[in-house]
């Protein structure tokens, strides 16, 4: 199992203090495994976890975005720009694509400090919500190379958790808050590998998400890591185990695919 504590120098996004470092930490070591099982799969396997994707396809994503963000961060960017490169044609020069849009995008983060004033996805911020955004982008796409290669590793403990609140704080609050409707349905889900508990209810605004314990119509309970794979639909429940009405969670699962 792959290790990023998140303890040091740290500043808070959201509700939680976070280390900026571990971020960084992150993006080298999970951007390698991405490379590398990427390799090991093959450029024409197909992604089980990304339909119609290649392994091909999948590179191009992850340079394209890391370049992207590289640019953003570089440039200091106060308002929202989608502007994104093209990955290159040939699909054996987008592995060195890859690496070479990793090492600029922890050089332009290495170069910013993290209260610097930026524009993010839920409105005026700083480079350290960028920071935690592509360090969880990353690690998700590493898990679909692992699974294009037939060989899936966890996400450390300490990340998972992190990143099963940064899905909530980031995606569901900054691009996804009109899918994650309901008629008041409770989704808990409840850490068992340490501290984390959290109470979703999907409601006809949208969702109201509560860090506590209590009672839901469907109580998941697993790792951090298998929580925030079932979650983000990489995996299904058979690690985890479930109480109530499974069929809400299934609709949560469908809501929560991106």
């Amino acid at each position: 199992m792959r290790g990023h504590r998140l303890s040091g120098s740290r500043r808070r996004i959201g509700s939680r203090a976070v280390d900026t470092a571990a971020y960084l930490d992150a993006i080298r070591t999970e951007s390698r495994a991405f490379v590398d099982a990427a390799e090991r799969a093959g450029l024409d396997a197909p992604v089980p976890s990304c339909p119609d994707w290649t392994v091909t396809d999948l590179l191009g994503h992850v340079g394209q975005v890391q370049h992207w963000q590289a640019g953003l961060v570089e440039r200091r960017a106060s308002e929202a720009d989608f502007t994104r490169d093209d990955p290159p044609v040939d699909p054996r020069a987008r592995v060195d694509w890859v690496q070479n849009a990793t090492e600029r995008l922890l050089d332009a983060f290495a170069a910013t400090p993290a209260e610097t004033p930026m524009w993010t996805f839920v409105g005026p911020g700083t480079a350290a919500f960028w920071f935690r955004r592509q360090a969880h982008e990353i690690v998700m796409h590493r898990v679909d190379a692992d699974l294009a290669a037939g060989e899936l590793q966890p996400i450390a403990p300490d990340l998972a958790r992190d990143g099963i609140d940064e899905f909530f704080d980031t995606l569901v609050a900054g691009r996804m808050r009109d899918r994650f409707r309901g008629a008041g349905e409770t989704v808990h889900l409840h850490r068992t590998d340490g501290e984390g508990e959290w109470l979703v209810r999907l409601t006809p605004d949208g969702p109201e998400v509560e860090r506590t314990h209590a009672k839901g119509d469907v109580a998941v309970r697993g790792s951090a890591s298998d929580l925030l794979l079932a979650i983000r639909s990489r995996t299904g429940l058979d690690a985890c185990e479930v109480f109530g009405d499974a069929a809400v969670f299934a609709r949560f699962q469908d809501q929560a695919r991106f």
